[in-house]
């Protein structure tokens, strides 16, 4: 097990098994020193555990969670294609997706999940650029959405 992986099971977490598409796309490419994962949804075993607006059928604080989970997603999605997150030198950038109710404005502390997820398990190397969008829908009624890129070394 990794250092990174030691780290995730020391929060009382644990690096979940690559999401599968849900269309026609990988969940992580490499270019060069870089990795780039496609958007990813808080699947948990396969199932959303919540559907809907951030601010009408969910809660900041649950679609926060939420984030987390696509962290943790998008962190096995990268180590599909490098094998090892302790190739991971930092997180250069975050971009979260949040279904928004239409006069919900709290996107920066939903994709805070993610980010402090991220912080959490990789110290330094987790402190990223970012963006926090709200957007009308998105896939499968999923109320956050997050990819990342890492740069990595071989």
């Amino acid at each position: 097990m990794s250092a990174v992986e030691e780290k995730i099971a020391s929060l009382g977490l644990k690096l979940p098994e690559v999401v599968p598409p849900l269309a026609t796309y990988q969940p992580a490419v490499r270019s060069g020193s870089y990795v780039f994962t496609s958007g990813q949804l808080p699947m948990v075993d396969g199932a959303l555990p919540v559907t809907g607006k951030v601010g009408a059928e969910v809660s900041p604080e649950q679609a926060k969670e939420l984030a987390a989970v696509c962290a943790l997603n998008a962190l096995a999605a990268v180590k599909s294609v490098t094998g090892d997150l302790d190739k991971i030198v930092r997180v250069v950038k975050v971009v979260g997706f949040v279904a928004s109710a239409p006069e919900f404005t709290g996107q920066p502390g939903v994709v805070n999940g993610a980010s402090e997820l991220l912080g959490e398990v990789l110290g330094e190397k987790g402190v990223h650029a970012r963006s926090a969008v709200g957007v009308a829908v998105l896939p499968i009624d999923a109320p956050v959405e997050v990819e990342i890129q890492v740069e990595i070394a071989d």
